[in-house]
């Protein structure tokens, strides 16, 4: 069995920031013009020493990883930008070039689109980007973002609202993962998007596991990023919610069991935080995800290893089979995202 990162991000060409300034600068008077990559300068980003001791293929070769999902950098995105065209030209060019780099390097990555989603506008205004992705270039799924205001004092709706069964029943129909992400935050003094992506990810599950979401698309496949936030640490105060009390009846469905239903990487940087993870959820519910090279690419001074060297972790769970492990690792994602590994 193959091994399989399921969340990581693009190699950035340094075409791609530049194209992001020219847009914001001229806020979309001057057209999109995007402009064209060559594949050597894709070569070059995915050798470039940036935000790990080594650049992006050596990162992987090092840790033993096969395979890797691919999707835009989260915190680029500028979902609450205007004009909200420039949304669209930002997250169509980034998703055109991870198909170069897919295709530059076939069965190492598999794309992951990101949605142009803007706060204000119908969900279906994204879709046609997801089903581009899906149908011309053969990705896998798309990141979702739960708050495409970006944190700018406005709300997006519960992920269990009916502004998104749209997504969902087009997740269903093309049979790809729904990949939950948040993006940047602009309140960074007291939530800087790091933390944004927790807690939003967290606000995401509870609005799943306490709607009828899951019920409603049995064929739904959702991963959440990084541990499923909080959820994992906190389910028993969530899941207390679900029982009867007093004599009180409920939905007759538990927290808990909906879930079981979701998917979770274990983009989480230390042991303890992975162990209480599989065990909360379970090991068929959890696919390794590392992010590398990303946030946890720096030196652990404990360790002297990086912090997303995460595989010994997964390793060294006693409590799961060696088939278990095989299914973290890379099986579960295999069989989520159809993969032949």
């Amino acid at each position: 069995m193959k091994i399989i990162d399921c969340h990581a991000h693009m190699a950035v060409p340094h075409q791609l920031p530049a194209y992001k300034a020219s847009i914001l600068s001229h806020r979309g008077a001057h057209g999109r013009k995007a402009p064209p990559v060559s594949n050597e300068a894709l070569e070059q980003a995915f050798n470039r020493v940036e935000m790990a001791p080594m650049g992006h293929l050596a990162c992987l070769d090092q840790a033993g990883v096969d395979i890797q999902l691919l999707s835009p950098r989260p915190f680029q995105l500028m979902h609450s930008e205007e004009p909200k065209k420039l949304v669209h030209w930002y997250v169509e060019y980034a998703n055109d070039i991870i198909a170069q780099e897919c295709a530059l390097y076939p069965k190492r990555f598999y794309g992951v689109a990101g949605l142009p989603q803007t706060g204000d506008s119908p969900i279906t205004e994204a879709l046609p980007e997801l089903e581009r992705c899906v149908k011309e270039f053969g990705f896998r799924g798309c990141l979702i973002n739960p708050d495409p205001f970006e944190n700018n004092g406005r709300m997006a709706p519960p992920m269990g609202d009916r502004y998104w069964y749209p997504l969902y029943e087009k997740l269903c129909e093309l049979d790809v993962v729904g990949h939950i992400h948040s993006a940047s935050s602009r309140a960074p003094e007291r939530e800087p998007y790091s933390l944004h992506f927790i807690n939003e990810e967290t606000t995401a599950v509870y609005g799943l596991c306490k709607s009828t979401v899951l019920e409603d698309f049995p064929e739904l496949k959702i991963l959440v990023s990084h541990g499923g936030g909080a959820i994992p640490y906190q389910l028993g105060r969530f899941d207390a919610t679900t029982v009867p009390r007093n004599g009180m009846s409920t939905s007759g469905v538990r927290f808990r069991d909906r879930l079981q239903k979701l998917y979770f990487d274990t983009v989480l940087y230390s042991r303890d935080a992975i162990e209480l993870l599989v065990k909360v959820v379970g090991p068929s519910q959890c696919l390794y995800g590392a992010e590398m090279p990303g946030v946890g690419s720096s030196i652990d001074p404990e360790t002297g290893e990086t912090f997303d060297t995460i595989i010994p972790h997964i390793n060294g769970l006693s409590f799961i089979s060696d088939d278990e492990r095989k299914a973290i690792l890379g099986g579960n994602a295999a069989r989520l995202f159809n993969i032949e590994a």
